[in-house]
């Protein structure tokens, strides 16, 4: 028979590294595959650009959650409800109607949840949240 031999005693000293590339390969596509799942659970946000050249402009629309959980339209205190029936109607008037959303730091995350939740079942979808920078 040929290659088989008695006189063939070496040692196999080389280390085949075929089923390590197959294992790093299917673990890689698993992690490709879960990230797509990961990133799409996030809430999406459209945050407005600075210094845009855009000559028209846009309407928005100013919601706050002060720091007792009460919500504000424009500097004027309001409730849920009535931000979802006016999101209705500015849905209606100009469909590329933007909410500037800002928050108190101290107040429940779950308030800024409902309000986002708010506005977009009630058709607006574009929305940012204010913030200050650090310095």
């Amino acid at each position: 028979m040929a290659g088989f031999s008695g006189e063939d005693d070496d040692i196999i000293a080389g280390i085949n590294i075929t089923p390590l590339v197959d294992i790093i390969l299917v673990v890689l596509i698993i992690f490709m595959v879960t990230t797509s799942y990961i990133v799409k659970a996030q809430i999406e946000i459209d945050l407005p650009k600075a210094a845009s050249g855009q000559s028209e402009v846009q309407e928005t629309v100013a919601l706050q959650v002060m720091a007792d959980g009460t919500f504000h339209m424009n500097g004027k205190a309001s409730t849920l409800e009535k931000i979802g029936e006016w999101a209705v109607d500015a849905k209606k008037r100009n469909p590329e109607i933007r909410a500037i959303i800002a928050a108190d730091k101290r107040v429940q995350y779950e308030k800024v949840v409902d309000l986002i939740d708010t506005i977009k079942v009630n058709g607006i979808e574009k929305f940012a949240l204010n913030i200050v920078k650090k310095n």
